[in-house]
């Protein structure tokens, strides 16, 4: 399926980002990553800062008019901790590259992919994005926008030939957890993944042209009851969440 197609991937200079763009690769796709520093492998390379407006503006206008048939929005960034102590740059940085920039950026690939009839957009959201965590206020609401992003644009492409697939892995064990979040994830005994397997799914929902996928049991089943017992699920994260409060006590 990926051989010959063009692929852009935001954020493919990561652990995760790597091991896709790499399978890619493999498989026989142009592979162009767009992130602030270049990826050790040898795929080509936009390199963009998409935590700021202009940043955003200057990707947006470097991928425009060129022929993508795949656009992957991976990048991300998170913070961990009470809300009230995040800094005012990091919480506009985190919307910016966990939803504005995914949103903004699809929309200026849309006009080539509409007009040739073919393409597909595909948005990296998670679990938390499903499943609103606390002590990851800006990290889950950010990727609740672009659950609701995908959703709302797949209806809107419907017919057109274009597909929207939003994957929503768990936790991963990637450079994007910082020690206390490491903390947190031994103190509640969450489940993380390895990105080797993450990797792997994701091109495998990607291949498939999966419209919603949510990876790991039980947050799959958490979701589902979420929608529609979301107290239920408060009761069951309370525990989790106190302890959470007391790495921040001080």
């Amino acid at each position: 399926m990926f051989s010959g197609k063009t692929i852009l991937l935001t954020g493919g200079s990561g652990g995760l980002g790597s091991l896709i763009g790499t399978q890619l690769t493999a498989e026989g796709a142009r592979v162009v990553v767009l992130d602030r520093a270049a990826p050790a492998t040898c795929t080509e390379f936009l390199q963009h800062d998409i935590s700021t407006v202009e940043g955003v503006e200057a990707a947006a206008a470097a991928i425009t008019g060129q022929d993508w048939d795949i656009v992957i929005n991976l990048a991300g960034i998170q913070h961990f901790g009470p809300f009230e102590r995040q800094s005012p740059e990091h919480l506009l940085a985190s919307y910016m590259v966990n939803l504005v920039a995914p949103v903004r950026l699809t929309q200026a690939v849309l006009p080539g992919m509409k007009a040739r009839g073919r393409g597909q957009i595909v948005n990296v959201g998670s679990i938390f994005g499903s499943i609103n965590f606390a002590h990851f206020v800006t990290y889950s609401s950010a990727k609740a926008g672009l659950r609701g992003f995908s959703q709302a644009l797949r209806r809107e492409l419907s017919g057109s030939g274009l597909e929207v697939t939003y994957v929503a892995p768990r936790a991963v064990r990637t450079a994007l957890n910082t020690p206390a979040v490491m903390e947190f994830a031994k103190l509640t005994q969450m489940n993380m993944d390895p990105p080797e397997l993450i990797a792997r799914r994701i091109i495998e929902a990607i291949r498939g042209r999966r419209k919603d996928v949510y990876f790991g049991f039980p947050e799959s089943l958490f979701v589902r009851l979420n929608a529609v017992f979301p107290q239920l699920i408060d009761r069951a994260l309370s525990a989790n969440d106190r302890k959470a409060a007391r790495l921040f006590a001080n």
